[in-house]
């Protein structure tokens, strides 16, 4: 049996910075923090990714990051919403708690964060923090799939292949699967044989157009 991705996911935002994104020339930590503590939400987002990636002058300390991220986040920052959610269902900085998890990627899952409402679905299939809820996972991940996420439409065809929070559909399994495959993603091109036994031919070549359509009108949103 082809499983779901067990893994939560982080901001898009906090991901580029992960490739290497330096803070501004002679910008020091004390200077942020003085900016911080006056307010100022730039400075409290480089803090706290400075915190959190260890680079910049600052040692990684996960702590000093969930505080700067929470301070964000109740502000209604949606990405230190989604980034504080994954720190607590890790354990990162702070006791490890799935329910204040999805409590922080529910504010920012309603403000159409794409990794908060993957990260939202797969709570519910795995019943992290919440009742385990296979049509409200599916709900979520289906949101975040017509975002482009990638690991949300992997999962979201596997729903629909076992039938699990939705009706059976081999054709809309094999569609979301392949939409993920058609974005680099070596799993989903992987599984695609395995969704598309037994499937008719037509079946798959309904299903790889479909695909091949959706990726076009989702051109904007990849850029």
């Amino acid at each position: 049996m082809i499983k779901l991705r067990p893994r939560y996911s982080l901001s898009c935002a906090l991901l580029a910075l992960c490739v290497g994104v330096a803070l501004a020339q002679n910008v020091t930590l004390d200077d942020l923090r003085i900016r911080a503590e006056a307010g100022d939400r730039s400075a409290t987002r480089q803090l706290a990714e400075a915190y959190y990636l260890g680079r910049e002058g600052a040692e990684q300390n996960f702590s000093e990051a969930a505080r700067w991220y929470l301070k964000l986040a109740q502000q209604g920052d949606v990405r230190a919403q989604t980034t504080l959610g994954l720190m607590y269902a890790r354990g990162y900085g702070v006791k490890k708690d799935p329910a204040v998890a999805h409590h922080w990627w529910s504010f920012a899952a309603a403000a159409n964060d794409a990794g908060a409402q993957y990260n939202l679905g797969l709570s519910y299939a795995n019943g992290d923090g919440v009742a385990q809820d296979y049509e409200r996972a599916a709900q979520w991940y289906e949101k975040a799939a017509e975002r482009t996420h990638i690991q949300a439409q992997y999962n979201l065809g596997l729903l629909y292949l076992q039938g699990k929070g939705v009706a059976k559909d081999p054709l809309r399994a094999y569609f979301w699967v392949k939409v993920a495959a058609l974005q680099g993603d070596d799993r989903a091109q992987d599984s695609l044989n395995k969704v598309a036994a037994g499937m008719s031919a037509e079946q798959v070549r309904q299903a790889e157009a479909q695909a091949d359509e959706w990726m076009k009108r989702a051109k904007k949103l990849l850029k």
